[in-house]
């Protein structure tokens, strides 16, 4: 289950279901994880906003924390109901707002219920309190820090990306045995090794230069207008790199993609390719030396398992502050915030191309290309599993908020 919000709670839950499908289909893969789902299961991803008492357009929502209410939303997701007083989850999300998906679960009786978006996880444990059913539902935030409003006391399992993550959880009251380091899942294209040369030969790029990838393409256009606005600054430079090329995906948005190519020909850069929507994205970033990108959860995930050095770009709030924080401090990741600030790196970069190795290495501690794979076979351990449930996760509850512990982060 996900949330239409943006594209990548969907695209981790799509990641998960592939591999529930792996371990069902393939004998091979299910030998290799010691997890064999049996032929009969079915693997179903829902959006939660689809079964909501009225129509909510996940993306437009999003849309109202960009630009000057971005530090608005950032306050909610860091502090609010993320110190002591802690969301525990109730029924009253089902109550108020999705009687659908309570019927459905009724009807349907999953085996397991995976959730990555905070509103499908506090849906599916308010839907198991009223139906009366048994079945585990296993949370995968898909960013690097846990945002205080999951259902922490009502979950089975937590699939989190690293330790810190962890030693978030721990105070909220989540025992140790209720957690598992898995990474966040991607699909498995991203983790496969690709010949650079013949996925640039395809299309059509240099083989001899550095390639850098700017991912300016998006599911929610509005959140990258600077991303977008400091490539625009960049380009007129461009001329002063001998051996860089610049690859901009411009992806569903066709007039973006003109402007682009329109400002190459005033300027005469050849240096400069402008795709829209590429269907073989992985192969793209696993055949780049650098990728220019938004600091989202699932996008830095995707170019940690390609193995590509990142330049995070922009202002971060909410999340993606977590991410910058986590990849900066980790050394697996650059981070600039204006035009200026990234010219001067992709000139750092041209002086001294070594200076991008150490990133990989470092990148390496938090590389995990199998975490779909380990959250689809931790989840069905839970749904076999003849242990008796924690009581504390079935208690039902309208609403629940609950004391913790000191916060691990505090900032």
């Amino acid at each position: 289950m996900h949330a239409s919000v943006g594209s990548g709670h969907r695209s981790a839950a799509e990641a998960v279901a592939q591999a529930f499908e792996l371990l069902r289909d393939d004998p091979a893969a299910a030998e290799r994880s010691g997890c064999a789902l049996p032929k009969d299961v079915e693997v179903r991803v829902l959006d939660i906003l689809d079964y909501g008492r009225v129509p909510i357009d996940g993306n437009a929502t999003a849309s109202m924390f960009t630009g000057f209410t971005r530090p608005i939303y950032d306050l909610t997701w860091r502090y609010t109901l993320t110190g002591r007083l802690l969301w525990g989850g109730g029924t009253i999300w089902v109550h108020a707002m999705f009687p659908r998906f309570a019927e459905y679960v009724r009807a349907e009786r999953p085996a397991a219920v995976v959730a990555t978006h905070i509103t499908a996880a506090n849906v599916a444990v308010g839907a198991r309190m009223l139906t009366g059913q048994d079945f585990p539902i296993v949370c995968v935030p898909t960013d690097y820090e846990v945002e205080g409003m999951w259902p922490h006391r009502k979950a089975d399992l937590f699939c989190v990306a690293n330790e810190y993550m962890a030693e978030t959880l721990r105070p909220r009251g989540v025992p140790e045995e209720r957690i598992r380091i898995t990474g966040i899942p991607t699909r498995p294209a991203f983790g496969e090794e690709y010949d650079r040369d013949a996925v640039r030969t395809e299309l059509g790029l240099p083989a001899g230069k550095r390639l850098v990838l700017a991912l300016a393409g998006a599911h929610l256009p509005r959140p990258y207008v600077h991303f977008r606005e400091a490539l625009d600054k960049l380009l007129p430079y461009l001329h002063s790199f001998d051996d860089l090329h610049l690859v901009v995906i411009a992806g569903k948005d066709p007039a973006y993609a003109e402007h682009l190519r329109r400002q190459c020909e005033d300027y005469g850069l050849p240096n400069v390719t402008v795709f829209e929507y590429v269907d073989g994205i992985a192969s793209l970033m696993a055949a780049s030396d650098l990728i220019i990108c938004k600091s989202g959860g699932l996008t830095v995930t995707e170019c940690l398992c390609a193995r590509v050095p990142m330049v995070l770009m922009g202002r971060a709030y909410g999340q993606e502050n977590a991410n910058v924080r986590m990849l900066t401090a980790s050394g697996a990741a650059l981070h600039v915030t204006t035009a200026r600030e990234l010219l001067d790196t992709l000139r750092h970069i041209d002086a001294h191309p070594a200076s991008t190795d150490a990133m990989l290495i470092n990148a390496s501690f938090l590389r995990k290309p199998n975490a779909a794979v380990d959250i689809a076979q931790a989840t069905w351990e839970l749904a076999e599993s003849d242990e008796a449930p924690d009581a504390r996760t079935r208690r039902k509850r309208f609403i629940d908020f609950y004391w913790g512990r000191k916060p691990a982060h505090i900032r």
